[in-house]
């Protein structure tokens, strides 16, 4: 089957398409002919070698944690699902004409295949960071990254439950965050006085952003209890909690399949290329200004 490999680290020039081997379900797997698969940047990290001193990536690699399709082949041990339904989930090897699901669930008619694709990682880490800061109706946080992947998720399930949501992003991205139903404001010099003006007090603080916000958001909240990141590794020295990644729950990505049919959450991709442009839509994710989730599909 036709994959998008690496086979030596680098920059997202290393990746090309190539044939390995099909893989075969094994206990508790499911296998689906693949319809969408969505980058994150870890794909990238993994891809340039950054990864290596963590955990060894076995060459040729493959990027891909999540992936949508249509099961074609279910192993022992699985239950409640057969050939032909599609589903969305978590994968090792998902930009394939083929991949291995461990965890899944079912993609409702109406979703569309590229949006199911795009929910399983950033909707762990958003439901991840709203369990570890706890905020309740009434409340106020603030979310630094408010427009991306993982901030606009966050944002829009914190305000579906009566928080009240402060949110920085870019000049540019103003407008999209109060269309999520929060209060936006930028980052840069000031953003300790900005917020003050529009709050007084923050009840949480969740950095997505990676934008040295910490110390801003430490004096915002008089300390670190309820400040989080997902992407500042300068928390370690400031006493300030990061979170990288939990045991992902099916249950809680069916939960927001049905928000996002609903109508009450979106996902935004901003790129749906083939796979074929594999190395640019990892440039894309690696620049960290995609605009959305960068998608690709067979």
């Amino acid at each position: 089957m036709r994959a998008v490999v690496f086979d030596e680290f680098g920059g997202p020039e290393v990746l090309h398409l190539g044939e390995v081997p099909e893989p075969q379900a094994g206990s508790g797997q499911v296998r689906v002919r693949v319809e969408a698969v969505a980058l994150n940047p870890f794909d990238g990290k993994v891809r340039s070698g950054a990864m290596e001193s963590a955990f060894r990536t076995r060459l040729p690699g493959s990027p891909g944690l999540e992936a949508a399709g249509v099961v074609d082949q279910v192993g022992p041990d699985v239950a409640g699902v057969a050939p032909g339904d599609r589903v969305t989930g978590w994968t090792s090897r998902g930009a394939a004409e083929l991949a291995l699901l461990k965890l899944w669930a079912p993609v409702p008619d109406g979703l569309a295949v590229t949006q199911a694709a795009a929910l399983p990682v950033a909707g762990e880490a958003a439901r991840r960071s709203l369990r570890i800061l706890r905020p309740t109706a009434g409340e106020t946080l603030l979310v630094h990254g408010a427009s991306g992947v993982i901030g606009s998720l966050v944002t829009q399930l914190a305000v579906a439950a009566g928080v009240r949501v402060i949110g920085t992003a870019s000049p540019d991205n103003q407008d999209r965050v109060a269309g999520l139903g929060a209060t936006p404001t930028t980052y840069g010099p000031g953003l300790v006085d900005r917020v003050r003006a529009l709050a007084p007090a923050v009840d949480a603080v969740l950095d997505t952003s990676g934008r040295g916000v910490l110390p801003d958001s430490i004096e915002l909240r008089g300390g670190t209890d309820r400040v989080l990141t997902l992407a500042d590794d300068a928390a370690h020295g400031l006493g300030v909690e990061f979170t990288e990644r939990s045991e992902p729950s099916a249950d809680d990505l069916a939960d927001l399949i049905g928000a996002v049919v609903r109508g009450d959450v979106s996902v935004p991709v901003a790129h749906v290329l083939p796979l074929t442009e594999a190395a640019r839509a990892q440039a894309l994710v690696d620049g960290g200004r995609s605009g959305g989730k960068v998608v690709l599909v067979p």
